[in-house]
């Protein structure tokens, strides 16, 4: 389970700091002293509280895990997901937002970027026709319900619907 969100948010980072730095464009840790090592602390903690969250959710009422090969038997519509159906890809997304602040690096930036394009092309064709096929009219409803990525204020209640 740590090997996914461990390529997406250290091993490719990792590698990005590397290339940057061999080509010239180096980095530059943020320090306790400096306000950028505080202001990475939060995006960084919001990010990693959403990532245990909904594993455990995912663990707990999903009987599954975030992984391709053991995903959830059921749909989890609790904590962040009656908010947003992606908190986990936003808590990831956080994640390297805090790592592009922390190490003031502009590739890790655009990585972001293209990790959130990614994913936006990945879920809108690939994971959520495989969790309609999975879940039926059940997710469907939850798809109208609840956005992709701009979290409702909100939560939706699928008892009450």
């Amino acid at each position: 389970m740590i090997v996914l969100p461990g390529a997406a948010l250290v091993f490719v980072p990792a590698i990005i700091l590397t290339l940057a730095n061999n080509l010239g464009a180096s980095f530059q840790l943020a320090f306790p002293d400096q306000i950028l090592f505080w202001l990475a602390l939060l995006p960084a903690g919001v990010g990693l509280g959403l990532a245990f969250w909904t594993v455990a959710l995912f663990k707990k009422f999903g009987r599954g895990t975030p992984a391709p090969w053991d995903p959830p038997e059921r749909l989890v519509i609790r904590g962040p997901y009656r908010h947003v159906r992606n908190p986990m890809i936003t808590g990831a997304l956080l994640i390297l937002f805090a790592e592009a602040i922390f190490f003031q690096s502009w590739p890790i930036a655009v990585w972001m970027v293209f990790f959130f394009i990614g994913n936006t092309i990945y879920f809108r064709f690939i994971e959520e026709n495989g969790l309609e096929e999975r879940f039926g009219d059940d997710y469907r409803q939850y798809k109208a319900q609840v956005p992709r990525w701009i979290p409702r204020i909100k939560p939706w209640n699928p008892q009450k619907d």
